[in-house]
């Protein structure tokens, strides 16, 4: 935030778990060069250098560097604050695959009320540790992602359901590009916690605000150069056009939200 230094702890779990979502979307072909059988156990340590700028009024941007690490095996994924179990998979045919897991995921998305002028007075909101399942479809044609996610600490009691599609594109044997397109809808719960002015924090610029469901809008493009098996930098950039119901906040000034990621990962195995 624009009064937090750069070691701020909710800042930091809120970009690991950014990080956890952007290795975990890599493709497989990113991880292992192509072939029949199980993923073998592999480990990778990264450093990146994150920039998002968030709704509420008043937020300067947050950048801030990080060490993240990935860890997966044909049973379980992890990075950071993420895990995913692998339930399941089905071949639909020989260019089309279904994949089935479960997930958790903890998100550090509250804020306390020093965080900006226009939070001054506002209950603390806190971040949140999401459950739930993703179902995933690839083929040639593209991959299609569906998750669905519940509060588990019941901070928000919100819920999340998101859908995502995406296309790879290879140049050579080293540079892939995907872009993607993607919708999350936030439950009129998780919009309430986190956009929500309550009775007893209203002033003459806070009006009172009941936050109701809503659908927010994605688009977004990664671009991953792998020097070899080992050595690879990648980039990722993302706009969210956020829902009516987060717009109509009286915290909120702006109509979208954006992201810039840059990182580099060395795979040990």
């Amino acid at each position: 935030m624009h009064t937090a230094p750069v070691s701020c702890p909710r800042l930091q779990v809120r970009c690991v778990a950014f990080v956890a979502a952007l290795v975990w979307s890599f493709p497989a072909s990113a991880q292992e060069p192509p072939g029949d059988g199980p993923p073998p156990t592999t480990w990778s340590l990264g450093l990146g250098g994150i920039s998002r700028q968030q709704p509420y009024t008043g937020i300067a941007r947050d950048n801030m560097a990080i060490p993240f690490i990935h860890f997966e095996n044909r049973y379980i994924e992890i990075m950071g604050p993420m895990i995913g179990l692998k339930i399941g998979g089905l071949d639909i045919a020989e260019s089309q695959t279904l994949h089935f897991s479960l997930v958790g995921k903890y998100d550090g998305h509250g804020y306390k009320g020093d965080d900006a002028a226009i939070l001054h007075g506002m209950a603390t909101r806190k971040g949140a540790f999401w459950v739930g399942g993703k179902l995933e479809w690839n083929s040639e044609l593209m991959g299609v992602s569906a998750e669905w996610l519940t509060d588990a600490t019941r901070a928000s009691k919100g819920q999340l359901l998101s859908l995502e599609l995406e296309k790879t594109w290879h140049f050579g044997q080293h540079m892939m590009l995907t872009p993607r397109l993607g919708a999350t809808w936030q439950d009129k719960k998780y919009v309430d916690y986190y956009f929500g002015v309550r009775n007893n924090e209203v002033r003459i610029d806070r009006p009172a605000y009941t936050g109701k469901s809503g659908v927010n809008t994605e688009v977004g493009v990664r671009g991953i150069y792998m020097f070899n098996r080992r050595h690879s930098v990648f980039a990722d950039f993302e706009v969210s056009s956020l829902s009516k119901a987060i717009k109509d906040s009286p915290l909120v000034d702006r109509s979208t939200e954006n992201r810039v990621f840059l990182g580099y990962l060395y795979r040990f195995r």
